[in-house]
């Protein structure tokens, strides 16, 4: 595997960064979160194609299922 820059950096972990990651770890993400980051996810992985939108990504992943119920 190729060695990826964001490894390469000598970068100090500093007191205040620390302190706003201990903060953050300390909140549960809520499926609502989880949801809008899987949506993101998808809307920034998909091909350029003006039909699709962040909604028509929302939406699919409301409508569409891989598995019948």
């Amino acid at each position: 595997m190729a060695d990826r820059k964001q490894f390469q950096s000598n970068l100090a972990l500093t007191p205040e960064l620390a302190e706003l990651l201990q903060a953050a770890s300390r909140n549960p993400v809520t499926e609502e979160e989880l949801r809008e980051q899987r949506v993101s996810f998808a809307f920034g992985n998909a091909p350029e194609n003006a039909l699709i939108t962040k909604d028509s990504v929302r939406w699919a992943s409301e409508n569409i299922s891989l598995l019948r119920k």
